[in-house]
């Protein structure tokens, strides 16, 4: 890992689909950004999902796993597509994804949703429903039914599926603790989602969640809610929340909801985080929410903000470079104002733009961005592939 903060090594996992165009995309303002700012951002690139099992026979090879352990961070495409869709297959891209967050640790999934409102058109929810939303999802990554116990049986001459869904104190420990410290830095409060009324596991995430909210954020507003009326009122007053925090599961349907809200799946990045280490910011994994697209793989039509927005949350929580993030984030604004989109976001007379067109653009404002300390491009060092 690097040891200058003013340099930075970030793995660049491109995998399937339009996955290489967004990631490409996402480089380009990197390096806009590292030469705004007076900073060296060297890359390694590596294989992962399908592109991955074709080359080596492994949607995960070692030879990637070596370059995202030696890296300060790892940006990810997309991976998967019809060419590796067979569930019964005993090598799936997914498992590429799967295995990529055990071997960094990360078990807290950031998913930030704040609609722009030049785009409310693009909504479907009516303008004044989505206005002031501005709220993050905190999914536990590593526990609950997902990483359970898995069996068939046949009893009385009939198959059953059993999927166990456990959590343990020390899980929900840690990812509440994420939502406390994040809503710190936001409005304050904090929204836990779970079954209590139903599951064994959601008695004890409330009561752990209860627990340490009231002994360690104590400054921070606690709400419990079921997860049938979270995504009631996600359509309902999705202004209401702030963080939302809650199991592996019910996160990964709650963030779908929730990205509907802005329009567009291309617009919304996510980072999974790890545990850090005394005097270290925490592993991260990098990815847009989106999937890998393969109806416009090679097309240039992919939306690619949600994928240059996790390079902006990148900076931010594995680096430390909160202005550089907070710049790209307003450039991808102010592209999004001045009508560069791509062709889900282009509403009548706006004509739409390439993948590549809408970095350049992204990366141009970047560059003419005013940053208090930030040197000429041929003064800044230089973003480098190694």
């Amino acid at each position: 890992m690097s040891m200058d903060n003013d340099e930075a090594h970030i793995a660049l996992l491109p995998g399937d689909g339009i996955g290489p165009e967004v990631l490409e995309a996402a480089r380009i303002v990197l390096d806009a950004t590292a030469d705004r700012f007076a900073r060296l951002i060297r890359y390694t690139e590596g294989l992962i999902g399908g592109a991955a099992i074709d080359a080596t026979g492994s949607a995960l090879p070692q030879e990637t796993i070596d370059a995202c352990r030696s890296a300060d961070a790892v940006l990810l495409g997309a991976v998967g597509g019809p060419k590796w869709d067979d569930p019964s297959a005993d090598v799936r891209p997914e498992q590429g994804l799967l295995g990529l967050r055990a071997t960094l640790g990360v078990f807290a999934n950031l998913r930030p949703v704040k609609p722009y409102p030049c785009l409310a058109h693009t909504s479907p929810l009516r303008a004044e429903r989505i206005a002031g939303v501005d709220l993050v999802v905190v999914r536990e990554l590593t526990g609950g039914i997902y990483f359970g116990e898995k069996r068939r049986e046949t009893i009385n001459d009939e198959a059953q599926a059993i999927d166990v869904c456990r959590y343990s104190t020390s899980e929900i420990e840690r990812i509440v603790r994420v939502a406390g410290d994040l809503a710190r830095t936001r409005r304050g409060r904090v929204t836990s989602i779970d079954k209590a009324n139903v599951l064994e596991t959601s008695r004890l995430w409330r009561s752990v969640t209860s627990r340490v909210m009231a002994s360690e954020y104590p400054d921070v507003q606690l709400e419990h809610m079921l997860v049938d009326s979270c995504a009631m009122r996600l359509i309902q007053t999705p202004a209401d929340f702030d963080v939302i925090v809650t199991e592996n599961m019910f996160g990964d349907i709650l963030t779908d909801e929730a990205a509907v809200l802005s329009g567009s799946i291309g617009l919304l990045p996510s980072a999974s985080l790890g545990a850090s280490a005394p005097g270290k910011r925490p592993v991260g994994l990098y990815e847009p929410i989106h999937g890998s697209a393969p109806s416009i793989a090679g097309k240039q039509m992919a939306n690619p903000v949600g994928s240059i927005l996790s390079a902006a949350l990148l900076l931010r929580h594995s680096l430390g470079w909160e202005s550089e993030a907070h710049a790209i984030e307003s450039a991808v604004h102010r592209a999004i104002i001045d009508g560069v989109v791509t062709v889900d976001l282009a509403g009548p007379g706006v004509a739409a733009r390439s993948t590549t067109d809408v970095a350049r653009h992204v990366a141009e404002l970047v560059a003419a961005s005013d940053s208090p300390g930030a040197m000429s491009g041929a003064a800044a060092g230089s973003a480098a592939s190694v």
